[in-house]
């Protein structure tokens, strides 16, 4: 069947801040959009831009006023994403197309940060109605608009499909450097180096990376707001001082976009009276969610992240400002540490060191989780390209990717990152300086809660005998629980009678 040359490559649907951005970003690489949303406002707004950037008679988006009039617009079989709201947004919208009259063979992609296991029970739900893809996008407005890294996973033949337009609109990297490619213009267009968008497998998988993604982004940002506020109440520095600071960090392995950004809110000024903008901000940080999600993931499969859960913990601590408040006045601290100009040098290049191990452990923490998921539900997960997308368009891209992405390729099996050569070798050069700073932070009185619980996850995951020795005694003694023994057959299952003095230890359901 000959299609019509005037219709559409893509439907869009949700033209929220990501959403917009989307659509301008498959625009100037070269496809035609029929968009719609409720507010009506928003798909006239879209319009306008794309003419006003565009600068060309052409048009490239078209408004549609329903869901019946966007299918009606578009080349079959149909192709349509969703910028929505997470949970019953999807749903809604999902319904409404089928009442439009979406075909099997028509293909949705939910890009909106939906909760894994709710991508995996719509597949299934839907797949007599449509074929419903997913893909994460990662990079905030600016990353939609110039190129964001994307997570797809569902349908390989959907995939098949898709592939060549998320390559076009995702963020590019020198694929010898690693180092993003950036495009921060309209119509700029990037043709060389490699995408950050790949495949990552079954329905659900993608979401699943991009929320452990967020929860690493939860993460990154406490240990740099820690750092901040050590050198804050700490040193008394100012925040052009701290500025420097990070911005002379950010060209060594710390090189972040979130550290980047650190540099420029910290020189932000309220222009009347030249006052730093961070210090007029309430210091109550909301979240939604996602860093929430990974935390409680790693719970459920018993994998270690308490960077991650201690960076969410964060959070929710900072909503008790008035109990923060009330209580400083009356828990006391110790006394204000006085360091000499030589003394802060050599502390500010240990906290340099802490800053760059903790990451490291969150790094680590969210790659392992990862690698119980994948065994958990079978799926393939390839961590050198999960790593690499990372590199650019997202919010935790950093050169300290590149080495992410090294480590993995060396061992696709890599159990841990603290286990590659790199990273042993970094971690045991920069150790001392961890432990000074967490040991310097605690005597100051400044709650370091992320980059402490990664020292400490650090000790726990090099200690070869940890004390679970003695609380598997315990929950044996209270509970009849069993435990095993390091000189007999791994698997064999013992118990005590220990209110009995005297009576023989034996073996679980046989005598001794």
């Amino acid at each position: 069947m000959t299609q019509d040359n005037s219709l559409c490559d893509i439907g869009f649907i949700g033209l929220g801040v990501m959403g917009k951005n989307l659509v301008l970003n498959l625009a100037d690489n070269g496809y035609s959009i029929a968009a719609f949303d409720l507010d009506n406002e928003k798909v006239l707004g879209v319009i306008a831009q794309d003419k006003f950037e565009n600068g060309e008679n052409k048009q490239r988006v078209h408004g549609c006023s329903s869901y019946t009039e966007l299918l009606s617009r578009l080349k079959t079989p149909h192709l349509i994403v969703l910028s929505v709201p997470a949970g019953a947004p999807v749903d809604q919208v999902s319904e409404s197309l089928i009442g439009a009259g979406i075909q099997p063979d028509d293909i949705i992609i939910d890009t909106g940060n939906s909760l894994w296991v709710d991508t995996v029970a719509r597949e299934k739900k839907y797949k007599s109605n449509f074929i419903l893809f997913s893909s994460a996008v990662s990079g905030g407005e600016v990353g939609a608009r110039f190129g964001p890294a994307l997570m797809p996973s569902g349908s390989p033949y959907a995939w098949s499909r898709i592939k060549p337009i998320w390559e076009a609109i995702s963020a590019k990297v020198d694929a010898e450097t690693g180092k993003p490619l950036e495009r921060t213009k309209p119509g700029e267009t990037i043709k060389k180096g490699e995408p950050c968008a790949a495949y990552i497998g079954p329905a659900g998988a993608g979401h699943y990376v991009k929320m452990v993604h967020n929860g690493i982004e939860y993460a990154d940002m406490q240990i740099i707001c820690e750092a901040y506020h050590t050198l804050r109440a700490g040193l008394n520095l100012s925040t052009d001082e701290i500025a420097d600071i990070f911005e002379q960090w950010n060209q060594g392995p710390l090189d972040s976009y979130l550290m980047e950004i650190s540099v420029e809110v910290l020189r932000h000024k309220v222009t009347e009276d030249n006052i730093p903008l961070v210090d007029l901000i309430l210091d109550q940080a909301g979240q939604k969610g996602t860093g929430l999600w990974t935390a409680m993931s790693s719970l459920e499969l018993g994998t270690p992240a308490p960077t991650i859960a201690q960076a969410v913990y964060a959070r929710s601590i900072s909503s008790f400002k008035e109990l923060r408040v009330q209580s400083s006045s009356l828990l006391n601290g110790p006394e204000a540490v006085t360091l000499n100009a030589q003394e802060k040098v050599a502390f500010i290049a240990r906290l340099h060191d802490a800053i760059y191990c903790a990451k490291i452990c969150a790094y680590a923490q969210g790659f392992q989780l990862m690698k119980q998921a994948e065994q958990e539900h079978g799926w393939e997960l390839d961590f050198a390209s999960i790593a690499k997308i990372w590199r650019a368009g997202c919010i935790i891209r950093a050169a300290f990717l590149q080495s992410i992405t090294e480590a993995f390729k060396r061992n696709a099996k890599l159990e841990n990152l603290m286990l590659d050569a790199f990273f042993i070798e970094q971690l045991n050069a920069h150790q001392l300086n961890w432990r000074k700073t967490v040991a310097e932070t605690a005597l100051m009185g400044i709650s370091t809660s992320a980059i402490t619980s990664s020292l400490t996850y650090y000790d726990a995951m090099r200690t070869a005998v940890l004390p679970a020795n003695l609380l598997q005694a315990q929950r044996d003694f209270f509970g009849a629980h069993t435990f095993e023994r390091v000189d007999q057959a791994p698997g064999k299952k013992f118990h005590v009678e220990w209110s009995h003095p005297g009576r023989e230890m034996i073996e679980f359901g046989h005598s001794k």
